[in-house]
């Protein structure tokens, strides 16, 4: 299972009008013993339309792990319980879902250089590819792009249930030891809290910890002053998301590109 949004309902607040059940264009919530249910995950796609119907405010969406929305077989269910017409009402609910999907989607302004994308790393080439150009030496690390903060969506696939390393804009160029002992394996964000627009990036932060199930993230700064920045917009989005199951350290560079402390900070 993934975590995603779904339906829930504070049983104690539901007073049974059965608003949400005609609300629901898929179906998925049902009177029992007066009070609302959730028939099954994979009939909920999220979206949340029911909300609005609630007088009493019971009904929430959350981000947990739950079943795949399955649309095929919720239009099935519906058309068994609901008729053609129910069918074509989820239809239409589910275009316009598309149409908010498509409408909240980060605008890449043609830039193919903000286009995200998972890669493999590469490996070192044994000779040029073309006349005049350099051979690999060394191998990138980088599994994904885009990797600066900035452009970084807190939804993106490569975040799933991997480490995050946070870099400090200086530090990769600070020591060539970043690629394989930072960057291997883990999903990277790069910032500068000092030349950077940070503004959202504490909300970014705390969207991408609590949306994730990321199991650590190092943060690597560097020793002059306005790189504790990093860390304290870090620990600004623990206090805003506070995630479970989550530890994070701080490595902290010297300007020779060597490793003054390391220390637990969540």
């Amino acid at each position: 299972m993934a975590t995603r949004k779904i339906i829930t309902i504070n049983e104690e607040l539901c007073n049974g009008c059965g608003n949400c059940i005609t609300g629901c264009a898929e179906g998925a919530l049902q009177l029992v013993n007066g009070k609302a249910k959730l028939v099954k995950e994979t009939y909920c796609d999220g979206f949340g339309d029911c909300i609005g119907t609630c007088p009493t405010g019971a009904l929430k969406i959350v981000e947990k792990e739950a079943e795949e929305f399955d649309f095929d077989r919720t239009l099935e269910y519906v058309a068994k319980t609901r008729g053609a017409e129910g069918a074509e009402a989820m239809r239409e609910a589910h275009k316009q879902h598309e149409a908010k999907m498509a409408a909240a989607a980060p605008r890449q302004g043609g830039c193919p250089g903000t286009q995200m994308r998972m890669m493999k790393p590469s490996q070192p080439q044994k000779a040029a590819v073309a006349e005049g150009a350099m051979p690999v030496v060394m191998k990138s690390e980088i599994s994904q792009w885009p990797v600066q903060l900035h452009l970084l969506q807190p939804q993106a696939p490569f975040f799933k249930d991997r480490e995050l390393v946070i870099l400090s804009t200086c530090s990769p160029a600070t020591s060539p030891d970043v690629q394989w002992r930072y960057i291997r394996g883990r999903s990277v964000a790069i910032a500068c809290p000092k030349l950077d627009r940070t503004e959202g990036y504490v909300e970014k932060l705390a969207a991408i910890f609590t949306s994730n199930n990321i199991p650590r993230v190092i943060i690597l700064r560097m020793e002059v002053p306005c790189c504790g920045g990093l860390t304290a917009m870090v620990n600004a989005a623990l206090e805003l998301g506070k995630p479970q199951n989550m530890v994070v350290d701080e490595v902290v560079m010297s300007l020779e590109g060597e490793i003054i402390r390391t220390n637990r900070i969540y």
